[in-house]
């Protein structure tokens, strides 16, 4: 979560240029495993996003996160315990913000995975092995592609699939929508498009069980 701020204005200048050049476009991922139902589009959850989770929980998690984020990865076991616990109420709706150095290159890697059908067991893989690969001033994404492999990744497969036009525009649509939602860190949570009034692991937990309970 270093240099976030830095980070957040060059990006807001790169999604300008996108708007001028026209590079933004809105083309889904090939047969994703888990994808969100196509009549949902909006800042917060997208057509070609990941999801974990029933698809028709009545209760919706939105988390930006970026892979190489110390705090995502200190969230992600409470993350787990919430879908466990609400497993047929609750779904996760991933979204990328790539703040460090070297987190585009792992969310390639994700959504490579994901065609795949791997999606979540190397997402566990990168977040275990974060402290190896994930340093901000030198990541080693050698050791994440390592971390993925060792996971069912087909590495060679998912080389050619991470600069397919369909994984850049999901890449350029969730940092559109993180500079739309003013994002200032990761990770952020949205529960049915609420953020919990404070930023904490039992505080997110607890909002998300009061949620289940008001739906019912």
């Amino acid at each position: 979560m270093t240099q976030r701020l830095i980070v957040i204005l060059t990006i807001t200048f790169a999604l300008a240029a996108f708007a001028i050049t026209g590079f933004f476009y809105t083309r889904n991922a090939p047969a994703p495993q888990t994808a969100v139902a196509s009549a949902e589009n909006t800042t917060l959850v997208r057509p070609a996003s990941p999801v974990i989770g029933r698809a028709d929980a009545r209760v919706t998690i939105v988390e930006f996160f970026d892979p190489a984020c110390e705090s995502c990865r200190a969230f992600h076991p409470t993350v787990k315990q919430i879908l466990a616990e609400h497993k047929n109420d609750v779904r996760l709706v991933m979204r990328y913000a790539p703040l460090h150095k070297g987190s585009e290159e792992a969310v390639r890697i994700l959504e490579a995975a994901r065609l795949q059908g791997k999606f979540e067991p190397v997402l566990e893989a990168l977040l275990n092995a974060q402290p190896v690969w994930a340093s901000h001033s030198a990541p080693d994404l050698n050791k994440a592609w390592d971390a993925a492999q060792k996971a069912g990744l087909d590495e060679a497969k998912a080389r050619r699939d991470m600069s397919s036009p369909e994984i850049t525009a999901i890449l350029r649509q969730d940092i559109a929508d993180m500079a739309a939602v003013r994002l200032k860190g990761t990770p952020t949570f949205f529960v049915n498009g609420k953020q919990p009034p404070q930023f904490g692991r039992r505080e997110l937990a607890d909002f998300v069980r009061a949620e289940v309970q008001a739906t019912r």
